[in-house]
């Protein structure tokens, strides 16, 4: 980061951070923009579950293989896209990652045999965490320090606001046209990468270590080193508490359409409100926990979410009154996402500027797999030993026991504490 951001802090300070972004909004809308679009076709899969598992004839724990390969794949992408984003530009990355989770999400609605799913899913999965880890580099590098927590946060809540328009084209779409028709829908965000390309500079980080390298390859025989990513005691806690809270969000949230529809016996135009309300509640708690986290500290903040989280999960999913399962949805959606509110930039700390992209990407990879671990073992216990909703409740519980306890550790170092 330039050093004029530590003055700028002190300048602006007096109007907070919103207007501070003003000037990055560029940037800071195309990550919003990008993780809208991701979730909105990541999520599309939750809300058809039940229709894909009756087209296939399979079950509902069936396609938890389905979201596993999706995980996976995610895992691949994080770090793969890691390492262009490092080598080639934030930029390129970001807009390559949007054009192929576009494709592949449309030719979902092209598949027609479990194992041709499971494969396009997977496909989709690499696009689905490049695009989140070029993105969320290239926005933490971009937008002065301490304004990098608000940022964060509004770039996370774009994945609840594509749950939202899921949610809502599903309840005007799904009982008239199919579950198809809304993957074709997911081909749209191709768009997004002309916005790219035109209107969103390269991350000023970035462009500083890529001039350095050019330097120093010209002024010397031998070529500079390339960089090497290290797996400090900072790497190794974002690895731990990625894989541990992304299981406990896909334990919350994968699985809650089809308890609605099963569990609550709820129609596809019912699911909406409580959705809707989740997604409102998980909006909010975003920017609200930004906003704590500029002022508190992101530890305190995530901690106070994780107890909250802890005890809305029961009403959350078995709720015996109508009003009490809307209640907790935006009670769950504030709590449950504000944490995510401060992920791109908890990770950005933890990670030096030659290596941040990769290494946000390896802890959000291991975390993908920790959520598709969730989806698989969730469905499993289930239907055999408890019931649905029970399972997720047991698994959320115990894992957010395992990430408080993770994020109360201070590492001796933060590389990317100060860029």
């Amino acid at each position: 980061m330039p050093d004029a951001t530590t003055r700028s802090a002190v300048s602006t300070s007096s109007q907070g951070s919103l207007v501070a972004l003003l000037p990055y909004w560029q940037v800071t809308f195309a990550s919003f923009l990008g993780w809208f679009l991701d979730a909105f076709d990541q999520t599309t899969l939750m809300f058809t579950l039940p229709d894909i598992a009756h087209d296939f004839g399979c079950t509902i724990a069936d396609l938890g293989a389905v979201l596993m390969g999706q995980s996976i794949g995610r895992a691949v992408g994080n770090t793969g896209w890691g390492w262009l984003a490092d080598h080639y530009g934030r930029k390129p990355a970001f807009m390559l990652g949007v054009v192929w989770f576009a494709v592949f999400s449309a030719m979902t609605g092209l598949s027609h045999h479990f194992y041709v799913l499971m494969a396009v899913q997977f496909l989709f999965g690499i696009g689905f965490g490049g695009e989140w880890t070029a993105s969320a580099a290239l926005l933490m590098e971009s937008v002065p320090a301490w304004t990098r927590p608000m940022a964060s946060a509004l770039m996370m809540s774009g994945y609840e606001v594509g749950y939202f328009a899921a949610a809502g084209v599903q309840a005007l779409i799904l009982p008239h046209y199919g579950w198809r028709v809304l993957f074709f829908i997911g081909l749209a965000p191709a768009a997004l990468a002309l916005f790219i390309r035109i209107g969103v500079p390269e991350s000023p980080v970035w462009l500083r270590t890529h001039e350095d390298r050019l330097a120093r390859k010209r002024h010397h025989t031998a070529p500079p080193p390339r960089p090497k990513f290290r797996l400090t005691g900072a790497a190794l806690q974002a690895i731990a508490f990625m894989s541990f809270l992304e299981f406990q969000k896909a334990a919350i949230y994968t699985y809650y359409p089809t308890i609605l529809r099963g569990s609550h016996h709820l129609t596809q135009q019912a699911v909406f409100w409580p959705v809707t309300l989740y997604c409102l509640g998980s909006f909010g708690g975003k920017v609200l926990c930004g906003w704590l986290a500029e002022r508190f500290g992101e530890v305190r903040v995530m901690l106070s979410a994780l107890v909250v989280v802890m005890l809305t999960i029961w009403p959350f999913l078995s709720a015996p009154t109508w009003t009490m399962l809307l209640t907790a949805a935006f009670v769950m959606g504030a709590a449950a996402s504000g944490i995510f509110a401060l992920v791109p930039h908890y990770l950005a700390q933890r990670f030096p500027s030659d290596t941040r992209s990769f290494g946000m990407g390896l802890g959000y990879a291991l975390g993908s797999i920790g959520q598709g671990m969730a989806q698989k073992l969730v469905p499993m216990f289930g239907p055999t030993i408890l019931t649905l909703p029970l399972s997720a409740e047991l698994f959320v519980l115990g894992t957010s026991l395992v990430t408080g306890a993770i994020a109360l550790i201070r590492p001796k170092e933060l590389p990317g504490e100060h860029m």
